[in-house]
C-alpha cells in the first residue's frame, strides 16, 4: 500500500476514539433528514452500480448494508477479505459505494470520474488484509449548484443521469440537489390559481437558462419551454429520484422563493409585490416579480407547490432549496423586512411540510458584502428556528462566510468547495484550502458545520480537484503531503505507475492547482474574451510550471496512450500549454500594433491566429472537448423541428452571448473544438482586420464601433447559426499533441 492509503489506515484503528465524538454541535431538529429506503433496497442498488462499472467482475465482491453496524448513527463503511472475495459493508447505500470506491483506487487502481474511467482490475484482486473501517465526521456530503443543472446537466437523458447518479454515490455524497421537472409542477400550480399559459410561456426560461429564471433573474429568456419538455423533464425526475433514494441520498426538491409570473398584478391586482434588478437584463426578461412576505399568497402558493410536489414524487426527504436574494437586492436593508422575507419562505416549505427544512444557499453573502452587513445577515438567517434551516458556505475555499458570521449566528452550515464559475476550462484549483478548510472550518470556536459539499456551477473539468474534496469529506484531518496524494492520483487514474505522470501532477499541483490568492476560477484567457486591447491574463503560478508539466504528459504518452484518462489529460494539458502561448503571443500582438510597424503586426497576428488554429485541432481529437457534443445532445431532446431550433439557439447562446445583447458575454466560455475555430478565432481575425485597418490608415481603433461589428457579424450570427459540427474525434491525440509540443516547446527558451 502507498502512504496515503497507510496514513488512512493509521487512523482507522482510532475510529471509535477519535470520530465516533462529533466536532461541532448537535442539531437534534436534522435527525429526520435521513434515508427512508431499507438497507436490502439499497444493498441492491449498490450491487447493480457495481455490475454496471466493473461487469461480470462483480461477483468478486460481496456487498452489506447494515444501518445498524455502527453504533450513534455515524456514517461508515468497512472493507475486508473473505476467501476469494472483497466485502464491503456500510451503513448506507451511499457509504457501501463509497467503500468500493475507496478499493477501486487504494487497491485495484481504478479510477471512475465524470466522463472517463479506468476500471481495468487486476486478475486477482488485491486483498484488504487487515480490515479497514473508515467513519465519517460529516454528517451530509452535499452536491451541486443551483447552476449546476443548465451549465451541464441540461441536456442529459437517463442513460447519461445514470452514469453520473452512479459517480455521486462512488464518490459518498449524500445530500444532492434534485431540480428536474420543477416546472412541470410550477405549471399545474399556477393554471390552478387561474393563469394562462401565455403567463407562463412568459415566465419560464428557456431549458438552457431554467436555473436563473427559478431563482428570479430572469424571465422568459430562452423560452417559451414546449410541453414535451415539461413531460421529459418531469419522467426523468422520477427515475432520478428513485435512484438517488435507493442509493440512500437524500434529495433536496426546490421550495418556493417568492418570484411570481408578472401577470400576478393582473389576477391579484392586491398583491403587494416588488421587482428585483439581475445584471443588465432589460425588459421584456429583466426585473421579475418578488411577492411581500407579508402577503398571504406567499405561504399558500408556497404551501400549493410543496404538496403537489409531494404527491408527483411519492413522498419527501423533508429538505428544501430556496434563494430568494441571489444576485438582487432587496427592496429594503431594515432587518425588520429581511426576517420577514426569510419567515415568510420557510412559511411557504411548512404549509407543505410541517417537517420541512431550508437549505440556502449562502453565496448572497459573498456576493454583496455591502449589502449583507452583519445586521442584514443575522436577521434573514435568524428568521428560521435554529437548526431549521442549513446554509451552504458556497465559496468556502476562498471566501469563507462562517469565520465572519460567528458560525452563520448558530445555524447549521456545509462548508463548499465552489470551483469553478460558468463551466469554463481552465486548470485551477486551491488544493491548500481544500486540504485543510473543512478542518479549520469544524474547530472554529462554536463550529455548527453538519457537512462538506461540492457546488460547481459548471462541472467536466478539473477532475482531479473533485476526487481531492470527495476524499477529504471522509478524512479525520488533512493528507500531510499533496505530493504523495499527486502520485496516488496519477497512479489510480491511469492503473499503472508511470514517473512522468506522477511528476506532472506534482508540478501542476503545486503551480494551477494551488492558487491562494483569491482569484476566482473564472477563465480570463484572451482565447476566450471579446477581443481588445487592454487584455490582461492574471496568473498565480509561472507558465513554465506549465511547460515543464506538459513536457513529463507527452512523455508519458509512450507509455499511457491507450488510456482515455490520460488522453483526456493530454488533451487538456496541451490545451493549458496553448492558452499560455495565446497570451505571450497576444502580448507581441499588441507591442507591434503600439509600435506602428505594419509588417511585424501582420506576422504577429498570423502567429496568434495559427496557435488559436493549433488549440482546435487538439481538442478536436478527443470527445469530450467537442462542441458538437453539446449541440446534438440538445437537438436530440426535440420531438420536431422547431423545438431542435430552440434547443440549438439555447446551447450555443448560453456558451456565447448569454442574452439577447451579450448581456453576460462570454461568462460560460468554452475551450471546445468547433466554437475555438468558429467563434473565438472568428473574433479575433475581425479584430486583427480592424487594427490593420487602423494601421493603414493612420486612425485610432475605435472599439465602440468595433464591438457592435464583432456582435453583428460574428456573435449573434454564430447563435442563430444552425451548421453541424463533429460529434465524434478527428485526429490522433497522441500525434497532434506530440507534433504540438515539438513546435511550440522549443520557443520557451
Amino acid at each position: 500500500m502507498t502512504s496515503t492509503l497507510l496514513r488512512c489506515c493509521a487512523v482507522i484503528f482510532l475510529t471509535h476514539l477519535f470520530l465516533i465524538g462529533t466536532i461541532g454541535k448537535e442539531f437534534p431538529t436534522l435527525d429526520h433528514i435521513r434515508t427512508k429506503v431499507d438497507d436490502a433496497t439499497q444493498q441492491q442498488t449498490v450491487e447493480d452500480m457495481i455490475f454496471r462499472t466493473v461487469g461480470d467482475r462483480f461477483s468478486d465482491f460481496s456487498v452489506v448494508v447494515d444501518s445498524s453496524f455502527l453504533p450513534m448513527g455515524k456514517e461508515a463503511f468497512q472493507l475486508d477479505t473473505v476467501g476469494s472475495k472483497i466485502v464491503i459493508r456500510g451503513t448506507t447505500g451511499v457509504a457501501a459505494a463509497h467503500g468500493f470506491n475507496h478499493y477501486l483506487k487504494y487497491y485495484a487502481r481504478c479510477q471512475v470520474s465524470w466522463t472517463v474511467q479506468q476500471v481495468h482490475l487486476p486478475g486477482v484482486l488485491p486483498p484488504v488484509t487487515p480490515a479497514v473501517t473508515i467513519v465519517t465526521v460529516n454528517r451530509y456530503r452535499y452536491y451541486q449548484n443551483v447552476c449546476t443543472v443548465s451549465y451541464s446537466f441540461v441536456w442529459w437523458d437517463w442513460s447519461r443521469w445514470e452514469r453520473h447518479l452512479d459517480w455521486m454515490a462512488l464518490s459518498g455524497i449524500n445530500l444532492p440537489l434534485a431540480f428536474n421537472g420543477q416546472e412541470a409542477i410550477w405549471q399545474k400550480v399556477y393554471l390552478s390559481l387561474g393563469f394562462t399559459q401565455k403567463d407562463l410561456d412568459e415566465h419560464f426560461g428557456g431549458p438552457a437558462f431554467l436555473a436563473w429564471a427559478r431563482m428570479g433573474n430572469i424571465r422568459g429568456w430562452g423560452g417559451p419551454l414546449p410541453q414535451s419538455w415539461h413531460q421529459n423533464q418531469l419522467e426523468l425526475q422520477h427515475k432520478i429520484l428513485a435512484r438517488m433514494r435507493n442509493f440512500g441520498m437524500i434529495p433536496v426538491l426546490p421550495g418556493f422563493a417568492g418570484h411570481v409570473p408578472a401577470a400576478i398584478t393582473r389576477l391579484y391586482p392586491n398583491a403587494s409585490v416588488s421587482r428585483l434588478q439581475w445584471g443588465r437584463f432589460e425588459d421584456p426578461y429583466c426585473c421579475t416579480y418578488l411577492l411581500d412576505p407579508q402577503d398571504p399568497l406567499f405561504s399558500h402558493i408556497g404551501g400549493m407547490f410543496i404538496t403537489e410536489m409531494i404527491k408527483e414524487f411519492n413522498g419527501t426527504n423533508h429538505i428544501y432549496n430556496a434563494d430568494t436574494f441571489n444576485e438582487m437586492r432587496p427592496q429594503s436593508s431594515d432587518p425588520n423586512y429581511l426576517s420577514k422575507a426569510g419567515a415568510a419562505v420557510y412559511a411557504g416549505m411548512l404549509a407543505g411540510d410541517p417537517q420541512a427544512i431550508w437549505l440556502m444557499q449562502g453565496w448572497l453573502f459573498v456576493n454583496d458584502r455591502d449589502f449583507w452587513q452583519p445586521a442584514q445577515t443575522k436577521a434573514l438567517l435568524q428568521s428560521v428556528p435554529q437548526g431549521k434551516m442549513i446554509v451552504l458556505d458556497l465559496f468556502g475555499e476562498v471566501q469563507p462566510v462562517y469565520n465572519t458570521t460567528d458560525s452563520f449566528y448558530g445555524q447549521p452550515f456545509i462548508w463548499c468547495m465552489l470551483h469553478n464559475f460558468g463551466g469554463n476550462l481552465g486548470l485551477y484549483g486551491t488544493v491548500k484550502t481544500v486540504n485543510q478548510g473543512p478542518f479549520l472550518a469544524q474547530k472554529y470556536l462554536g463550529s455548527t458545520m453538519v457537512g462538506t459539499g461540492l457546488t460547481p456551477e459548471g462541472i467536466d473539468q478539473n477532475y482531479v480537484m473533485y476526487e481531492l474534496m470527495n476524499e477529504v469529506a471522509w478524512m479525520p484531518q488533512p493528507f500531510q503531503i499533496l505530493d504523495n496524494w499527486a502520485s496516488d492520483y496519477a497512479w489510480s487514474r491511469y492503473g499503472v505507475k508511470n514517473s512522468n505522470a506522477s511528476l506532472g501532477w506534482q508540478i501542476l499541483l503545486k503551480s494551477v492547482y494551488d492558487c491562494e490568492n483569491g482569484f476566482k476560477d473564472h477563465c480570463d484567457s484572451v482565447v476566450v474574451h471579446r477581443p481588445d486591447l487592454h487584455k490582461t491574463q492574471r496568473s498565480w503560478y509561472k507558465q513554465e510550471d506549465v511547460f515543464t508539466a506538459w513536457d513529463h504528459f507527452v512523455s508519458a504518452s509512450n507509455d499511457l496512450g491507450l488510456i482515455d484518462s490520460f488522453r483526456y489529460d493530454l488533451v487538456d494539458v496541451t490545451r493549458q500549454a496553448l492558452q499560455e502561448w495565446a497570451y505571450i503571443y497576444y502580448q507581441d500582438l499588441m507591442e507591434t500594433y503600439k509600435s506602428g510597424d505594419l509588417n511585424r503586426f501582420r506576422d504577429a497576428a498570423e502567429i496568434f491566429q495559427q496557435t488559436l488554429s493549433d488549440m482546435d485541432k487538439i481538442l478536436a481529437t478527443h470527445q469530450n472537448f467537442l462542441l458538437g457534443r453539446w449541440i446534438e445532445d440538445a437537438k436530440s431532446l426535440a420531438t420536431n423541428d422547431q423545438e431542435r431550433s430552440l434547443y440549438e439557439f439555447n446551447a450555443r447562446n448560453q456558451i456565447t452571448l448569454w442574452g439577447p445583447n451579450g448581456e453576460i458575454v462570454d461568462y460560460a466560455n468554452k475551450q471546445w473544438s468547433g466554437l475555438v475555430a468558429d467563434y473565438y478565432a472568428e473574433r479575433w481575425s475581425l479584430m486583427t482586420k480592424a487594427l490593420t485597418t487602423a494601421l493603414m490608415e493612420g486612425k485610432k481603433f475605435n472599439h465602440t464601433a468595433f464591438k457592435q461589428d464583432v456582435f453583428q457579424q460574428v456573435e449573434q450570427p454564430f447563435t442563430l447559426s444552425n451548421k453541424a459540427y463533429p460529434y465524434y474525434p478527428t485526429g490522433d491525440t497522441l500525434q497532434v499533441a506530440k507534433e504540438l509540443h515539438q513546435k511550440y516547446r522549443p520557443r520557451t527558451s
